[in-house]
C-alpha cells in the first residue's frame, strides 16, 4: 500500500492531520469526512493493521495478546513516516508507546477528540469489537484507560475538541475551518 503523497513540483507539501482519542470519540467517522472535505487521503491505523494481519482486531488480541497488537500498531504508524496529504485516524492506545508519540508529532497536525464518559460508553456499547472493553465493569475500565491516556493525548495534540454534544457534521465543519486556517498560516 502506497501511503505517500508527493506535492507537485513547486508547491508546498501539505502535512498530515492525525486524530487521537479514546475509542468511541469519533476519530474514524470524523476523519473520513474531513478527508473528503479537504480532498485528502483517509487512513485508519486499525484498518491498516487488520489488512496486514488478515484478521480482525479481536482475533489479533486473542492470538497475540495486546503486546502483539501494539507491535503491529507501531509498525503501521512507522510506515506513515515521510507521508503527507493524509487524515490519519489512530487507535485509542497508540499513544501508550513513547516512540509512537514521537512519530505522531512528526506526522503533522494533531487533533485530540474527547467525549464525556457517558457518551463514550453509549457509543462503544454499540460495538462488540472492542477487546479492552470486554470486562465486568466497562465504566471502571474506561475511567482507568482515560486516566492513563489523557496526558499522553495532550502531549501529541495541537488542539482538543469535545464531540459529546456535536454531530459528526458540526465537528467536521469546525475542524475543516481550523485545519485550513492552520495550514494557511504555515505557508
Amino acid at each position: 500500500m502506497n501511503t505517500t503523497t508527493a506535492a507537485p513540483e513547486g508547491e508546498a507539501s501539505l502535512t498530515n492531520v492525525f486524530m487521537v482519542g479514546m475509542m468511541g470519540c469519533g476519530k474514524s467517522a470524523i476523519g473520513r469526512k474531513i478527508a473528503e472535505s479537504l480532498n485528502l487521503t483517509f487512513l485508519d491505523t486499525d484498518d491498516m493493521i487488520v489488512e496486514e494481519a488478515g484478521r480482525s482486531i479481536p482475533e489479533i488480541f486473542a492470538a497475540e495478546g495486546e503486546a502483539g497488537f501494539r507491535l503491529r500498531e507501531r509498525r503501521a504508524l512507522k510506515s506513515l513516516k515521510g507521508s503527507s496529504g493524509q487524515v490519519i485516524s489512530t487507535g485509542g492506545g497508540i499513544v501508550l508507546s513513547p516512540d509512537n508519540r514521537i512519530t505522531l508529532r512528526s506526522l503533522g497536525y494533531g487533533i485530540w477528540l474527547t467525549a464525556s464518559v457517558d457518551k463514550l460508553l453509549f457509543r462503544i456499547s454499540q460495538n462488540r469489537e472492542r477487546p479492552l472493553m470486554q470486562t465486568a465493569n466497562p465504566r471502571e475500565t474506561l475511567l482507568a484507560l482515560l486516566d492513563e491516556r489523557e496526558p499522553l493525548y495532550d502531549e501529541v495534540a495541537d488542539m482538543v475538541v469535545d464531540t459529546s454534544e456535536l454531530t459528526v457534521c458540526e465537528t467536521v465543519h469546525g475542524l475543516v475551518e481550523c485545519i485550513n486556517y492552520h495550514f494557511a498560516c504555515q505557508l
